[in-house]
């Protein structure tokens, strides 16, 4: 790591909610509201943000675990913003509390687990494993 990474670090990612990132584009008809896959993309997003600057050269994070409550809808038109805390690191684990708000009220809540990783290392492995198909 380049610098160093401590607990309390912040990250922050927005989307505006558009008929592409809906419920209804993952079939649930009529559901004209943020689908739930695509606030734990953001959530993730918030994530990366929090420890980007932290990580040194060659390094990156995965995501390996996620447990969120979506507890509000959010109807096209308004913005999502997602929130990631760093809250505990285990080594090269980092866990996060994750939330997120529309612009009325919160609307997303809950964990997500990282690891850093050596970027070239782990693309290598994916590489193999796409030969064996």
């Amino acid at each position: 790591m380049s610098q160093t990474l401590m607990c309390g670090v912040v990250g922050e990612a927005t989307t505006i909610v558009t008929l592409e990132n809906t419920a209804e584009k993952f079939g649930n008809h009529g559901a004209m509201v943020f689908a739930t896959p695509f606030l734990v993309g953001l959530m993730e997003q918030a994530a990366i943000a929090a420890v980007r600057g932290y990580l040194a050269e060659g390094e990156g994070t995965v995501g390996t675990r996620l447990e969120i409550d979506h507890i509000a809808a959010t109807p096209v038109g308004m913005n999502v913003r997602a929130v990631a805390k760093l809250r505990e690191i285990d080594g090269k684990r980092l866990i996060f509390d994750v939330e997120a708000w529309d612009d009325a009220e919160k609307v997303g809540q809950g964990q997500h687990e990282r690891f850093i990783i050596s970027s070239m290392k782990f693309l290598n492995k994916v590489e193999e494993k796409s030969k064996k198909r």
